[in-house]
């Protein structure tokens, strides 16, 4: 794909209400049914602040087969909770067994409490990443089909393949809100997830900053620039607030966000944001597209996957 030409559209769905397998698979018919491509679930094991999570991998053969079309996708594991060459045999199986439709996404880790009630350690971000960074090189490796030897600071792997052979490499997704990792994300990741930042203390950052239009270029421009050339997919989890006006929605959202009233005009033009009826939402996002370069956006399951669907449906093959 060249740098003139635009990626088409793609919708995901992020099953953060699903507790049990019906719910998993009614909610994974229902996304594939509405025309979303894919169907995503989050890595925790403690309950806030998402709720409680079925094991993502396991949960996802399960959807796996009870769809056709629909992709798979973990939206993110955190690297610290598996060895790189377990998640290689796992990706790997879950990709023959879903027949090519699964996309692993994996990010360094943040969320503080959920290390220290599960007794590991919350090292630095600096290591966190360095392990991260040495985990793609081999998923990238052994899922790539290629014999694998890394010998790292965190891990050392020698003359490894991994089977079932993927026939091609499943998409990598890394989630980064940081400069360097999303630098990581340039240079290994076939799809951004752009994202706040996480804090030290072990969350992520609600600051408005974070969320303004001159953040997210420079975060996409960081990306580029170590992609040094590679097309990488934007994506972005989104909540999108509908209502006739979309400036009555945008100052529900500020006040929601506690931001506060005042900060309507920054909310409307929040690249994250996306305010109004859904064909005004549709235009935002063919806007947003051409400024920043995302086609690939997931929102939420249950009432806000129906609410978004039309915007699925006005965007479809665009």
């Amino acid at each position: 794909m060249s740098s003139t030409e635009q990626r088409l559209f793609r919708f995901g769905v992020v099953g953060e209400s699903i507790r049990t397998v019906d719910g998993l698979t009614a909610t994974a018919r229902s996304a594939e049914s509405l025309g979303y491509s894919t169907l995503t679930l989050r890595d925790h094991f403690v309950a806030e602040p998402f709720g409680d999570q079925l094991a993502p991998m396991v949960a996802l053969t399960a959807a796996a087969s009870a769809t056709t079309t629909l992709r798979l996708g973990t939206l993110v594991l955190a690297n610290d909770y598996r060895h790189p060459v377990l998640l290689a045999k796992e990706a790997a199986t879950l990709d023959h067994v879903s027949g090519g439709r699964f996309e692993l996404g994996v990010g360094a880790g943040w969320l503080r409490d959920e290390y220290e009630r599960a007794g590991l350690a919350f090292d630095a971000a600096g290591v966190r990443v360095d392990r991260l960074e040495e985990s793609l090189r081999i998923l990238a490796g052994l899922l790539g089909g290629e014999k694998t030897t890394v010998a790292g600071e965190h891990y050392r792997v020698r003359d490894l393949t991994v089977f079932p052979r993927p026939e091609r490499r499943p998409p990598l997704l890394v989630g980064a809100g940081s400069r360097r990792m999303l630098g990581v994300a340039g240079r290994y990741a076939d799809i951004a997830g752009i994202l706040p930042r996480a804090l030290p203390n072990g969350t992520i950052s609600d600051e408005m900053s974070e969320r303004l239009p001159d953040t997210i270029a420079r975060k996409v421009g960081w990306v580029r620039e170590t992609a040094a050339g590679r097309d990488v997919e934007l994506s972005m989890l989104v909540s999108p607030t509908f209502g006739a006006d979309p400036r009555a929605a945008a100052a529900r959202v500020a006040v929601l966000r506690g931001w506060g009233a005042s900060s309507t005009d920054l909310v409307l033009e929040m690249p994250s944001q996306f305010v109004g009826p859904p064909e005004h939402i549709a235009e935002q996002m063919i806007a947003r597209r051409e400024r920043y370069g995302f086609s690939y956006y997931l929102v939420g399951d249950g009432p806000a996957m129906e609410e978004f669907a039309p915007v699925v449906d006005l965007l479809a093959g665009r």
